[in-house]
């Protein structure tokens, strides 16, 4: 009726419906608790998931620098296979032996089975070289065999973090040489170890051998 005083419900009348006893809330201090709570498991979850991340970054790098040492290797390996008894003519037309392993970190030879998809006017054989430029193993290749003074290589990267290359063959009386042809002769020239040695140093796997026969070889 008009004029009767205002009747003031609880609190808990307007908040939690007419009826009830009452409601449950959080007191402000009960809320940044439990911010700080989620907080904390937010920064732990957080660490767990970034190492997890940064274990399988490792792993894949890993995994990377193994596969490019193997396809190294094999690269080698399938080079070395393919050796052709074929000398060549330097750029100032000394001649220059099937295998030459006369400098130290470096390996040249002559192998058969160039690729030729497009059918060019060319030999089927490839002069090709193994070589250290700064930390990095690189593979060289000739477009022709017998060379002259403005004949360039073209170099690809094979594996980086590589500190040392070196050679050794394996002659016909079963004993290591540092160093191929024994000498200049045509005759050495022309000779073919029994097998041929690789060794790399390199930063993530030490010391790595490959131990490549070759076919043909006297």
């Amino acid at each position: 009726m008009a004029g009767d005083p205002v009747r003031l419900g609880r609190v808990g009348d307007w908040r939690c419906g007419k009826g009830k006893a009452g409601c449950s809330g959080m007191t402000l201090l009960e809320l940044l608790v439990a911010l700080a709570i989620f907080a904390v498991l937010a920064a732990m979850a957080y660490g767990g998931l970034d190492a997890v991340l940064k274990a399988d970054g490792a792993v894949r790098q890993q995994a990377r620098d193994l596969a490019a040492l193997q396809r190294t290797l094999a690269m080698i390996s399938r080079d070395l296979a393919q050796i052709a008894p074929r000398t060549v003519r330097g750029a100032y037309g000394d001649e220059q032996p099937v295998l030459d392993a006369t400098r130290e970190g470096y390996l040249e030879w002559t192998r058969a089975g160039w690729a030729n998809p497009a059918g060019q006017l060319r030999s089927d054989l490839q002069r090709v070289a193994y070589g250290l430029e700064g930390e990095a193993l690189v593979r060289l290749y000739w477009s022709v065999l017998d060379r002259a003074q403005d004949s360039r290589p073209r170099r690809a990267i094979l594996l980086e973090g590589v500190s040392g290359f070196r050679v050794r063959v394996l002659d016909a009386s079963r004993q290591w040489r540092e160093v191929w042809p024994r000498d200049r002769s045509a005759q050495a020239a022309s000779s073919l170890p029994l097998a041929v040695e690789v060794r790399l140093h390199t930063e993530r796997w030490g010391d790595v051998r490959r131990l490549i026969p070759l076919p043909g070889a006297a």
